[in-house]
Order: C-alpha cells, then structure tokens, then sequence
C-alpha cells in the first residue's frame, strides 16, 4: 500500500516518519523549502518512545505529482485545507482512502464535496508534537494515538490492510467502526481544553484552581457534551470519567496548541474548533453562553493579529 503523507511537519513528520522507519512505502508531499531541508538533515524525530533520523526520505512537490496513492494521511491546518487539497488531489484515485487528521468535522464536507463519500474516511490522532527552531519533529509527551475508519461504521478491506501497516509503525494506531464518535469526542475534549486555555491565557492548572474555575472549565465541557448529542454523539460516560480528570487538575500544566499559536502571534483555528460548534448550537437552539464568549475573544485576537 503506497501512502502519501501530506506535510512533514509535527503531526506529518512524526506519524509518517514511523511508518517510513517500519519499511511502510511512504511518500512526503512537501513544499520545496521543506524538500531542502528533509534532503540535507533528513527527517529528525525526537521523542520519549526514541529519537531516530531518517536520512533522505522519499518526497515530492506538488508540481511533479502525477501518480494515484491508495492511501493519503492529512494533518494539516484546517486553515490550510484548500491548498492542502489543491495539491494533492492529482493524488486521489477512485479507491484513495484520505485519512483526515485535522481538527472539528467542517473538513469532512469539504473533502467530500471535491472527491467523493468513498474516498474519505474518518480518522483522529492524538499526539502533542511540534517543530523546533532546528526543524526538528519533537514530541512534547509520551502521549500517542490514531484511529481511522470508515463513516458509517463498517468494516473493510482497505482499513483492514491500511491498520496491519499502521501497526507496525508503532504508535497505537487503530482501525475503529466508532469512529464518528471517537472524532465527536475528541472535538469535545479539544474545544474545550483550547477554548478555555486560550480565553484565560493559562494552563489547565491554574484555571481551575482560580474562584469558579472548575466550574467554567466544565461548563464549557457540557456545552459542547450538549452539541455533541445533539448530533447523535452523546459522549460516553468512559470518556467523561477519563476527560475530567484531565480537566480538573489543579496541577496540570496541560494547554492547547491553540493557547501556543496564541503565544507566538501565529493563525488559529477559530472558525473550526469554536465556531462551528456555535453554528452547531443554533440549528440545535442549545444555549452555549461561554462558547460565545470564547468565540469572541478569538476573533478578537484574530482581528488584532491581523
């Protein structure tokens, strides 16, 4: 199975970079600044589960793609997503699986709408990574999951075949016929760990150790539970129990990438992770107060930055 890996940047480079040192047949569809750098320093992964560097992986830019892939691995920003598509539909065949990485569920119509339903499955990945000033993939926790799966639950050869080489690439990569609500899940947890971080520019920690914190840090949790379920996804009770433990530490320094970008005047992901679930809560008339509140300080930020 032939997999192009869109971006060799942190969630890219760390996940295709395990399948590429498991001998899977992996191609990184890059930028030709990305291609100069990975042809003289190869591509560097530092990580608690072991650094390794890949001397010379195998790339391409999008200018010379011109062959169909079974299977392609999308991370990048959801603000990115047009010219991510862009160039690597030359890509995509009939039967191409584009397994999506990215954050909220807006880039499922997308993907949809340019290929097909059958091209694109679910998927989700957990995993705290970033680039360093080296252009070093750096793993920032020992935390690592994947899974992927078809939409409407089934299972099925191509999954079948893609997670026997996923599972090599050892990084607790699973094939799931839940995956609509494991995506549904972890955009509850995700919003609501980058809503309320970057809204109080702190870490979890901190937040809900300050006077009605714990409060707001859940609030905001059960607004987005109430979308969820709304849209058939009611979150289950495992993941309750196992994500407010996580929300409520009083010493956690847990933040979001969102609360990062924020830091570093970079873009963020307003619309997707945040918004959309406001659009969500009005077709549903589910009041979401906090989640407005969050909404207008990012657009805030955004306006600012720009």
């Amino acid at each position: 199975m032939r997999i192009l890996v869109v971006g060799a940047g942190a969630i890219g480079g760390y996940f295709g970079g395990r399948l590429l040192q498991s001998g899977a047949d992996v191609t990184f569809l890059v930028r030709p600044k990305r291609a100069s750098e990975l042809a003289s320093a190869g591509l560097v992964i530092k990580s608690p589960h072991g650094d390794v560097t890949l001397n010379n992986p195998p790339t391409v830019q999008a200018d010379q793609l011109t062959e169909k892939f079974d299977a392609v691995l999308l991370s990048c920003k959801a603000f990115d997503l047009d010219d991510a598509i862009a160039s690597f539909a030359p890509a995509v065949g009939p039967d191409t699986a584009i397994v999506p990485m990215l954050n909220g569920m807006r880039h499922l119509d997308v993907l949809e709408k340019k290929f097909s339903a059958r091209n694109v499955l679910g998927g989700q990945c957990q995993i705290a990574a970033t680039l360093n000033a080296q252009r070093e993939v750096v793993q920032l926790a020992p935390m690592q999951a994947l899974s992927f799966g078809e939409r409407d639950g089934k299972p099925s050869d191509r999954v079948n075949r893609l997670a026997a080489i996923m599972a090599k690439g050892n990084f607790g990569a699973a094939a799931s016929e839940t995956i609509m609500h494991d995506m549904w899940e972890k955009w509850v947890f995700l919003a609501t760990i980058a809503g309320a971080t970057s809204a109080m520019r702190s870490a979890v920690g901190p937040i809900v150790a300050a006077p009605g914190g714990r409060d707001f840090m859940l609030g905001v949790r059960d607004e987005i539970s109430a979308i969820a379920t709304a849209n058939g996804y009611t979150p289950r009770e495992a993941f309750l129990a196992r994500t407010e433990t996580m929300l409520t530490a009083t010493d956690s320094k847990l933040t979001a990438s969102m609360f990062r970008d924020i830091q570093n005047h970079a873009p963020i992901e307003a619309d997707q992770i945040i918004g959309d679930l406001i659009v969500r809560a009005d077709a549903a008339k589910s009041p979401v107060p906090r989640l407005r509140v969050i909404y207008t300080h990012l657009k805030a930020y955004e306006a600012n930055r720009s």
